[in-house]
């Protein structure tokens, strides 16, 4: 075979290769959703709108396996991106992640469903776990914030005008040229429907977070626990206590929200990510709504 002839064959091969690549690849369909409620290995998640959310746990992250797909709402995941996947909150959402263990704090935008392995509260892009510290350990304890104006606006703009694929987010060395400014956490409690026009539709389709680690103050043990319950009443946490006994130590936590005592019960604290998994399976056996927290 001549050369012109292999060179020839070699186009045709990369010529095909990039075809088949086109026409596997996913269209990007993005749009607002809750959902409706799913069963995923024998638990029921229920997605809902929750703009005051606010919790602790563990974080994972995924990225090459599923670079290229789509995400839950039709997005196109991209591991470089500050994207993220939840259980139950609505997509898209933009929330603030804390690395628990060294105050690194950034903004992501969830778009996608998951994690469900163990005792994962939330599941990040690659880019934002090396972001966050702890790409390298593949699990960290944090806190995850819902932005409520912002989440708001964004889907008011998705339910009233429509859909549009993100603009790209720029590199960690272009973050600076970016124009949209750094999201902060939401503070007020009540908080009227956002309203947006067709004007500034565009706008809030392809926000981003910029990719800047802001470092906050980070107080406390941070220790794990598996969340049983919590309940109004003494009596019955008391019985769950009794009945979690044999899973370890159970203790009883009060905490008072918009005046209303509740007792949560609690195993822990645990040591590590792996003895919380094994726990919470356990403790789901009795307590199917069981979770890992970090307190």
């Amino acid at each position: 075979m001549s050369w012109f002839q292999r060179s020839l064959s070699l186009m045709l091969v990369l010529l095909v290769a990039a075809c088949a690549a086109q026409r596997t690849a996913p269209p990007a369909e993005p749009h607002y959703k809750v959902g409706e409620p799913y069963e995923i290995k024998g638990t029921t998640y229920y997605p809902h709108e929750d703009y005051s959310y606010d919790e602790t746990g563990i974080a994972s992250w995924y990225g090459q396996d599923f670079h290229g797909g789509r995400t839950a709402n039709g997005e196109i995941f991209n591991k470089d991106e500050l994207t993220a996947a939840h259980k139950t909150l609505p997509l898209p959402t933009l929330a603030r992640v804390t690395n628990l263990d060294n105050g690194k704090s950034i903004v992501v935008r969830i778009n996608d469903r998951g994690p469900f392995s163990g005792a994962r509260l939330i599941d990040v892009s690659q880019r934002a776990a090396e972001l966050l510290g702890f790409e390298a350990q593949g699990t960290a304890k944090v806190h995850v914030q819902v932005l409520a104006d912002e989440s708001k606006a964004i889907a008011d703009a998705m339910r009233h005008y429509g859909a549009s694929t993100p603009a790209a987010v720029a590199s960690a060395e272009q973050a600076p040229s970016v124009q949209t400014a750094v999201l902060q956490p939401v503070e007020t409690e009540t908080l009227a429907p956002v309203q947006t026009t067709p004007a500034v539709h565009q706008q809030l389709l392809t926000t981003q977070p910029v990719q800047e680690v802001v470092q906050l103050p980070v107080t406390g043990t941070h220790q794990l626990y598996v969340q049983a319950g919590s309940f109004t009443v003494l009596e019955n946490a008391t019985r769950l206590q009794q009945t979690l006994s044999t899973f370890g130590k159970v203790t009883i936590s009060d905490v008072r929200i918009n005046g209303t005592l509740f007792h949560r019960v609690r195993v822990g604290p645990i040591r590590d990510v792996a003895g919380a998994d094994a726990t919470l399976a356990k403790v789901r056996s009795i307590a199917p709504s069981a979770r890992t927290i970090v307190d």
